[in-house]
C-alpha cells in the first residue's frame, strides 16, 4: 500500500510571531511547513516547490494576501489559499472567495479550525 505524501503548507505572513506560532502548531500536528515573510518571496519559491496549500495574511506590506491570491489565479496555479486576517473588513471575505481563495479566517486562529480548513482545501485541490 502506498503511503500518502505529506502535505506541505506554506505560510506567508510578515509577522515573525505568527510564523513561529504556526510553525509550532504544524510541527505538533505532523504537517510539513515552509515560512515566508512576503508574498514575493512565496511566489518566487513556486518555481522550486509547490505546496499543498498556502496560508496568506491579508494585510502585508508590498503584496497583500489578496494580491498573491490574484497572482495564483492568474498563473493558473492549483495551490489552494486560505486567507487570514486580524483586521476583518466588510466585503473582504466575499472578495477573497470570489478571487478563488479556498477559505477566509479571522485571527486569532483556532488550531482546529485552521487544520480543518487546510485539510478541506488540500482534499478539494487533489480531486482530479
Amino acid at each position: 500500500m502506498m503511503e500518502r505524501a505529506r502535505a506541505l503548507v506554506a505560510v506567508v505572513d510578515d509577522e515573525e510571531s505568527v510564523r513561529k506560532a504556526l510553525s509550532r502548531l504544524f510541527a505538533a500536528s505532523d504537517v510539513d511547513c515552509a515560512m515566508f515573510a512576503s508574498g514575493r518571496e512565496f511566489l518566487d519559491s513556486l518555481r522550486e516547490r509547490r505546496p499543498s496549500c498556502v496560508i496568506l495574511d491579508l494585510h502585508m506590506p508590498g503584496l497583500t494576501g489578496l494580491d498573491v491570491q490574484k497572482e495564483l489565479a492568474r498563473s493558473k496555479s492549483k495551490v489552494p489559499a486560505i486567507i487570514v486576517t486580524g483586521h476583518d473588513e466588510a466585503g473582504k471575505r466575499a472578495e477573497c472567495l470570489a478571487e478563488g481563495a479556498a477559505d477566509y479566517l479571522r485571527k486569532p486562529l483556532e488550531a482546529t479550525t485552521l487544520l480543518a480548513a487546510i485539510e478541506k482545501a488540500v482534499a478539494s485541490s487533489s480531486i482530479v
